[in-house]
């Protein structure tokens, strides 16, 4: 792996990651989103090979000990992976990858670049408090109410792994947070 950069972006759920990733990819065409593989049913609107590559545990579960993942976690339940194949050629390709990821994952990727010179950067947002992550996952409508509370009980324990990351942004506003993205990946490399 090397010659393109691989940024992993990793955030509690609903703290504006994906909103942040996708405003910075309208805007940075020599970057694109790596797809993962996950177990999770598809929510309105997303499709197969687009927001994600939909597969049953069992599927999942063969490419996991085939060694097809370059990480892979459990979260909320649901099994999530990155394709160790997609990667390589991405970044064999020089073309700029960008991760999100959970800190688990981050973990499982930092440990296989360690020493090595292409490692990749880290950013780890968070949201301006947990009353504000609530009211952010409540009003995109997509989980229910069971699941809102288990990604906020979750929530707390993600966050204290921001300090693992290169750097850290608050999301409090969106347009300062996509700044604040930017000048990072400019200084980062």
């Amino acid at each position: 792996m090397s010659n393109g950069r691989l940024l992993m972006i990793a955030a509690p759920s609903g703290a504006g990651k994906s909103s942040l990733v996708s405003a910075f990819l309208e805007r940075h065409a020599e970057w694109a989103l790596s797809i993962s593989t996950t177990t999770r049913p598809p929510r309105p609107g997303e499709t197969h090979g687009r927001e994600y590559f939909f597969t049953t545990a069992e599927e999942f579960a063969q490419q996991r000990d085939a060694g097809a993942f370059l990480e892979w976690a459990e979260v909320h339940g649901n099994f999530y992976g990155t394709s160790r194949t997609w990667i390589e050629a991405q970044l064999a390709a020089r073309r700029n990858i960008i991760l999100e990821i959970d800190w688990q994952g981050a973990q499982q990727i930092r440990t296989l670049f360690q020493g090595k010179a292409h490692a990749p950067k880290s950013v780890f947002i968070l949201p301006p408090s947990l009353q504000e992550l609530e009211t952010r996952l409540r009003g995109r409508g997509q989980d229910s109410n069971e699941v809102i509370q288990r990604r906020l009980a979750a929530a707390a324990d993600e966050m204290s792994h921001a300090r693992e990351f290169d750097y850290v942004i608050i999301n409090q506003d969106f347009s300062a947070a996509l700044q604040d993205l930017e000048g990072f990946i400019q200084q980062a490399w």
